[in-house]
C-alpha cells in the first residue's frame, strides 16, 4: 500500500532536509517547501514534490498543498520546521528583524497548520509536528526575540493539541537543543554568533540534524492513538 503524504517546511537544509530524507526513506511521498527550490531538488528524493514557497504566503502554501494532494492523496503529517534565528539583545536589534522573525517563526507555522488542519479534522486522522527550540523553554543570552518566537510555538502547539485531540489528530512539539544546522547563517549579530559558537564548543558541538529527524519519524510511526506530546532532544553535555 502507498504510504501517506508528508509535508516538510524549511526542507532545503538542516533539520528540514534531514527530515525529508528520513520520511522519504521510510517510503512516504513528500511535499518539500523552502524558498530555494534548487536546494530541494538537490536532495534527489524520489516521490518528492518540490516547491519554492515562503511560509509567510498562505495562499502559496495552500496551492502547493493542493497540487501535492492531487498527486499523492491527503497530507497525513505536517512537519513545521521553517525558521530563522537572528540573535540579538532586544534593545540593540533592528525592529525589521523582529518582523521577519515573527512572520516566519510564528505566522509561518500557523499558515501551514491552517491549511492542513481542516482536512485532518474531517478525516479524524493526522499528525502535526512543530519544531521549536530549547530557547523557547529557557532563557539564553541574545535569544530575546528568537526565544519568544519559540515560546509562541510551544503555546500554539499545546492549544492546538487540546482542540484537535477530540478528532484523533496529534499535535506535537519537538524541542531541539544545540543542533548542527545552517541556521547560524541567519545570525547576523557578530557578538551573538561568537557567544553561540563558544557555547557549542564548550559542549562538544551540537547533535546531528539526522537525530532530530529520526526522533520525529519515531513519534509519527507510533499508533495514532498514542502521542508523544513534547520531545526534548539535546547533546548529552548540554546541561541547560
Amino acid at each position: 500500500m502507498t504510504k501517506p503524504l508528508v509535508m516538510v517546511t524549511g526542507a532545503g537544509s538542516g533539520i528540514g532536509a534531514a527530515t525529508a530524507r528520513a520520511f522519504a526513506a521510510a517510503g512516504h511521498p513528500v511535499l518539500l517547501i523552502a524558498r530555494r527550490r534548487d536546494r530541494l531538488e538537490a536532495l534527489g528524493l524520489s516521490n518528492a514534490v518540490c516547491r519554492a514557497v515562503d511560509v509567510r504566503d498562505r495562499p502559496a502554501v495552500a496551492a502547493a498543498v493542493a497540487e501535492a494532494e492531487a498527486l499523492h492523496g491527503p497530507i497525513d503529517c505536517l512537519l513545521n520546521n521553517a525558521g530563522i534565528a537572528p540573535l540579538a539583545r532586544i534593545e540593540d536589534q533592528d525592529p525589521e528583524e523582529w518582523r521577519d522573525l515573527l512572520d516566519i517563526n510564528c505566522l509561518g507555522v500557523m499558515n501551514c497548520m491552517h491549511v492542513v488542519m481542516p482536512g485532518m479534522k474531517g478525516r479524524r486522522h493526522g499528525t502535526i509536528i512543530n519544531v521549536s527550540s530549547i530557547a523557547g523553554r529557557k532563557s539564553y543570552p541574545y535569544h530575546d526575540a528568537y526565544g519568544a518566537s519559540k515560546a509562541y510555538v510551544h503555546a500554539l502547539t499545546e492549544a492546538a493539541r487540546r482542540s484537535m485531540s477530540a478528532y484523533d489528530v496529534r499535535v506535537i512539539v519537538v524541542t531541539p537543543g544545540l543542533t548542527q544546522t545552517e541556521i547560524e547563517s541567519t545570525m547576523l549579530n557578530k557578538e551573538a554568533h561568537e557567544i553561540w559558537a563558544a557555547r557549542g564548543a564548550d559542549i562538544g558541538g551540537g547533535i546531528a540534524a539526522d537525530h532530530v529527524a529520526r526522533t520525529m519519524l519515531f513519534a509519527y510511526q507510533m499508533p495514532q492513538d498514542v502521542i508523544l506530546q513534547e520531545l526534548v532532544i539535546t547533546p548529552t553535555r548540554q546541561e541547560y
